[in-house]
């Protein structure tokens, strides 16, 4: 037994040598040449660059000043908050020369050395060309962006957790190479739908929330090489990340690419809406300020992806449900939920208000496996982002003060099986969760809003 246990000891040590070895190797990447001079063009490239890659969204937090970091990420060890990319000498990236730049966005290291935490989506990034890491470096540095003086707060992830060795162990494992996957037009029929392929994959890392993440919680697939690439299950921030293949339930088989296009535009649609935060302040700070070429790109993209093998919805058009309620006849608990809540908005035939209120009919969020968003937005509400060519934010009230978790329930399973929809029922259980997480959410606002617990520490990626 002690000569088991010495073997065991022995073996556990080789292993913990041979982690900390492989984590501590130097990463050594091609330092990318210097191009041209940062002239306005390039600065100007640049700034479009960093719209399309939504940096704004996730380094500005609300009420800070631009590009200064703060933005507390939620992971499953904690809250991660993104750095100071202003150019601020000191706190910031002003002394980053390009490789150190490069570095950090293509390969997730730091100008110390240290690994980012993967919250940087530096595994999509990885796809960036080396003359859109020139035009970001030259904005960055030598655009418009104020320096801005703010030191890095550190995570809310405790010891031994908050270790950084380990995640190198995870970069050199699933993130990959950017020379090895560089990105190659030439793989696609035609150049626009390269140009998509580009932006989804890259700068846009759509993938990062709309693509299921393995038990390290690594993305499945980083490109349509991968069968799993896009077809949704996350949740970022209490709502569910849609599949964007082309499943006709729960996916966007049933979109055009102008559907495409106006919901990146202005968050909706004729028939359907952006829903929660995450996605909101995509369309704001990221997708409505592209090109209509680049939009169009994307959405030729994304339709042409086929449909996820995993498909647990359906969708059939059918008025029975609607006849049944103009009738007056509410046979279920959940008819009465819906005749009393949302009829008025949605309409008794759930096909809502052309580019106003949604169609619950065949709606991919109401028809996704998981009902989290679904539940959150009858317990909470959602209001549409104010967008240049929509500016009315229209809402959604919430019903958590006037519903139990068993009426949501009961609402919620009704829309997901009734008006041709064809979804999984949802339990009081669920209901309660959402609820819960909800309540914890609107503690930890609270608490952020309490100056005694900012914390200056280390960079946090």
């Amino acid at each position: 037994m002690k000569k088991l246990l010495l073997w065991i000891v022995v073996i556990g040590l080789v292993v913990l040598l041979a982690a900390l070895a492989y984590a501590f190797i130097p990463t050594r990447t091609r330092v990318l040449a210097e191009g041209p001079a940062a002239d306005a063009a390039l600065i100007e490239r640049g700034r479009y660059l960093a719209d399309a890659g939504d940096c704004t969204a996730c380094h500005t937090r609300p009420g800070g000043k631009p590009f200064a970091g703060g933005l507390p990420v939620a992971s499953p060890l904690g809250n991660i908050y993104s750095t100071n990319i202003t150019p601020d000498k000191e706190t910031g990236i002003g002394a980053y020369s390009l490789d150190d730049f490069d570095r950090a966005l293509r390969h997730g290291i730091a100008a110390d050395g240290r690994t980012l935490y993967p919250a940087m989506p530096y595994p999509s990034y990885a796809r960036v060309s080396d003359d859109d890491v020139r035009a970001l470096h030259a904005y960055f540095l030598h655009g418009d962006i104020a320096p801005v003086h703010e030191a890095n707060r550190a995570t809310d992830i405790t010891w031994p957790l908050s270790m950084r060795w380990p995640l190198a162990i995870w970069r050199k494992t699933f993130a990959p190479d950017a020379d090895a996957v560089a990105f190659d037009p030439n793989r696609y029929s035609d150049p626009q739908l390269a140009r998509g392929a580009y932006l989804v994959q890259g700068l846009g890392h759509c993938g990062s929330c709309h693509t299921p993440r393995g038990f390290t919680l690594q993305e499945k697939a980083l490109d349509e090489s991968g069968a799993a690439y896009l077809s949704g299950g996350q949740v970022i921030d209490g709502w569910n990340a849609v599949n964007l293949r082309g499943n006709d339930a729960d996916g966007l088989g049933r979109w055009s690419t102008q559907d495409i296009v106006d919901t990146l535009r202005t968050a909706r649609n004729a028939h359907s809406a952006v829903v929660g935060t995450p996605m909101a302040d995509v369309v704001t700070h990221s997708t409505q300020k592209l090109t209509d070429q680049d939009l169009q790109a994307i959405a030729v993209y994304l339709k042409q992806l086929p449909a996820s093998g995993h498909d647990p919805s359906r969708y059939t058009a059918s008025d029975a449900t609607a006849r049944k309620l103009q009738a007056g006849v509410n046979d279920s608990r959940g008819a009465e939920l819906f005749v009393d809540n949302c009829a008025a908005c949605h309409r008794t035939d759930a096909n809502g208000y052309t580019n106003v209120f949604p169609s619950i009919a065949g709606n991919p969020t109401v028809l996704a496996d998981d009902p989290t968003s679904v539940i959150r937005l009858l317990l909470d509400g959602s209001s549409l982002p104010s967008t240049t060519q929509r500016p009315s934010n229209l809402g959604m009230p919430g019903f958590a003060e006037r519903l139990s978790d068993k009426e949501i329930a009961q609402l919620a399973t009704f829309i997901r099986q009734d008006f041709g929809n064809q979804a999984g029922a949802v339990t009081p259980e669920q209901a309660a969760k959402v609820r819960r997480h909800l309540q914890d959410e609107a503690k930890a606002a609270k608490d952020a809003h309490d100056p005694t617990t900012a914390r200056d520490g280390e960079d946090a990626g």
